[in-house]
């Protein structure tokens, strides 16, 4: 009987090696993921419709502009609201390095957004405004991409005029 011989087909290219002790090497990976808001979903569907939404606990009587499903001070479930869509810089920082979604904008400058009536601050991006002439203090409004991705890079602020 005569033997054939089998292989395997190759790969087209190595692998790319990095260190050999411990072995550290590239290696690609993608995968589609699902992926739940949960009791968050609200504050995503009202970016999708212009609207930010917050949190309030009813017996603390505390009102949190980045919601959360329960209040930090006692633990109870809050209540979704609507928050004002303008508001003024409580503080702001210039990022020159950013996560992939924002190194094409760096420079970039964030801020935590204070609104009349709530008692935490809001972070967001600031757009279109020069370092230079953002203050503590200014008066922004909030602006929604119409293409929603329902993330919360769906809304940005801007200098209110």
């Amino acid at each position: 009987m005569s033997e054939k011989r089998v292989r395997l087909p190759e790969p087209e290219t190595g692998a790319v090696l990095y260190h050999t002790d411990p072995i550290i090497m590239k290696w690609h990976y993608e995968i589609d993921y699902k992926h739940s808001y949960a009791l968050d979903s609200p504050f995503f569907v009202g970016l999708s419709k212009g609207e930010l939404k917050g949190s309030a606990c009813a017996r603390c009587e505390i009102v949190f502009a980045t919601p959360r499903a329960h209040c930090m001070s006692c633990g109870d479930l809050t209540n979704w609201v609507l928050l004002p869509t303008s508001g003024k810089i409580h503080t702001f920082t210039r990022c020159f390095f950013g996560g992939e979604t924002f190194l094409k904008e760096t420079p970039f400058t964030l801020i935590l957004v204070e609104f009349e009536g709530v008692d935490t601050l809001f972070l967001s991006r600031l757009v279109g405004a020069m370092d230079e002439s953002v203050e503590i203090g200014m008066p922004v409004k909030a602006q929604f991409l119409k293409n929603t991705q329902f993330l919360a890079t769906d809304v940005y602020f801007v200098l209110a005029s």
